[in-house]
């Protein structure tokens, strides 16, 4: 992947190690408060979650998370070249949407080596059920896509905010497994030519899930930075 945002959000994602730098960057939107509808939505979407997977952090329920999170970017995409496809005479619509394509495929292919780098470790700490761990959160995909979709194509702000929910929900799962397996996470190695192929490298679990963590927190904070700029 070679791109300069890329390179940018790179860069982010590194500065984020340091405690008091991720602790600046996320206050500045902690205090956002989402409309009604994406937060009916948003809190559906993490109750049922955590009654199908738990509450607490664990492989296989990163690797659910990591299935349903690339989604909205997916959908974002998808409504965004049909308002594209309609209003493709209006030069100012068309750069927004044009814009939005951009973030929304950066995005998704971050979200997409999630999931595989954390389905590959994944395999080797638990088993996955087919019904619990591919068909369910195929389902939460299917429903959050067209969710995702139809609020982003009638009102893109909604869209949005739910995203911010969805990311929010994650940055937090990631951040307890970190506090509570750090150590442990250190002296797992991790090997992953998908990883590899993204250009990350780290020295072990605890650096790549570091990473993901960073990775979500910053999703989130576009979200809104996005939102200011409609």
């Amino acid at each position: 992947m070679k791109h300069a945002h890329h390179d940018t959000l790179e860069q982010l994602n590194t500065s984020l190690n340091d405690p008091e730098t991720l602790r600046t960057y996320k206050e500045h939107y902690d205090d956002y408060k989402p409309s009604l509808l994406p937060r009916l939505l948003g809190n559906m979407l993490i109750f049922f979650g955590n009654v199908v997977y738990g509450r607490a952090p664990t492989y296989l329920k990163f690797r659910a998370i990591e299935v349903i999170a690339r989604v909205p970017y997916h959908s974002w995409s998808s409504a965004s070249y049909t308002h594209l496809t309609l209003f493709f005479t209006d030069e100012r619509r068309a750069l927004r949407y044009s814009k939005s394509i951009r973030f929304a495929d950066i995005a998704q292919a971050n979200e997409t080596m999630h999931v595989v780098v954390i389905s590959r470790l994944a395999q080797a700490e638990a088993r996955a059920g087919v019904l619990r761990h591919t068909l369910i959160p195929i389902l939460f995909s299917f429903f959050y896509f067209w969710s995702s979709y139809i609020l982003y194509f009638f009102h893109p702000k909604a869209s949005y905010e739910l995203n911010y929910l969805f990311e929010s929900h994650a940055f937090q799962q990631y951040d307890e497994f970190l506090r509570v397996y750090g150590d442990v996470l250190r002296s797992k190695p991790i090997e992953s030519s998908f990883l590899t192929h993204y250009g990350r490298t780290h020295a072990n679990q605890y650096e790549f899930f570091r990473a993901v963590r960073n990775d979500e927190i910053i999703h989130r904070n576009t979200s809104i930075e996005v939102i200011q700029k409609l």
